[in-house]
């Protein structure tokens, strides 16, 4: 499986984003390819680890009972949307928002294997070689981009954050299932098999 190194391949379309089936997203986004061009700078690289969150029914979802406040209002839109949000007052998380509108699903993208722009993501993220760490983690990976807070709500299919196929296919025998991470305040929620990565991918985050 070579993820490719090309830049203008199609942006996943809105159909893609826009299914009921969260956990079905979450697996399909393995292989895609997470793109910015922000600050002037192009970086991406192939999704390789994601979590699923299924909305008001979830205890580790901030949606969880529909609770709709500032910050989660648009986990409420239409699927194809970014939802960013601070964990802890330091760390920018990216989540895709998936579904229809008033469904509150999103998919927390945890880990990237750099392809494109990784000069960039490595001044970004202050190093001074390629490992693991340079876009393995929810927090990692965003400061490597260049996303921000302020982005939440962007459109996906424009100019500043997108998702491209690059005919990269992960065959269901190779990804694996497992607890989410951080998320141990939601209880039995929290040990549902929704998060998923590439087996032996040594580019998945180290939680």
């Amino acid at each position: 499986m070579q993820p490719g190194k090309k830049h203008s391949m199609p942006k996943l379309p809105l159909a893609f984003y826009r299914s009921p089936d969260v956990l079905r997203i979450g697996r399909q986004l393995l292989g895609k390819f997470l793109v910015t061009r922000l600050d002037g700078r192009l970086a991406g690289g192939m999704i390789v680890e994601t979590e699923a969150y299924a909305g008001p029914e979830d205890r580790a979802s901030h949606a969880y009972g529909n609770r709709r406040t500032a910050r989660t209002d648009v986990m409420f839109w239409n699927g194809g949307v970014a939802y960013v949000y601070l964990c802890y007052g330091l760390h920018c998380l990216f989540n895709i928002v998936t579904g229809r509108e008033g469904v509150p699903h999103a998919v927390l993208i945890r880990a990237l294997q750099p392809v494109d722009g990784v000069e960039a993501m490595m001044q970004r993220r202050r190093k001074t070689r390629v490992d693991r760490t340079l876009a393995g983690g929810p927090g990692s990976l965003t400061r490597a981009l260049g996303i921000r807070v302020e982005h939440s709500g962007m459109d996906l299919r424009g100019a500043r954050i997108w998702l491209e196929d690059r005919g990269v296919r992960v065959p269901l025998r190779n990804i694996l299932a497992g607890p989410r991470v951080g998320v141990e305040y939601a209880g039995a929620h929290a040990r549902r098999p929704w998060r998923f990565r590439i087996r032996a991918n040594p580019w998945t985050s180290p939680a």
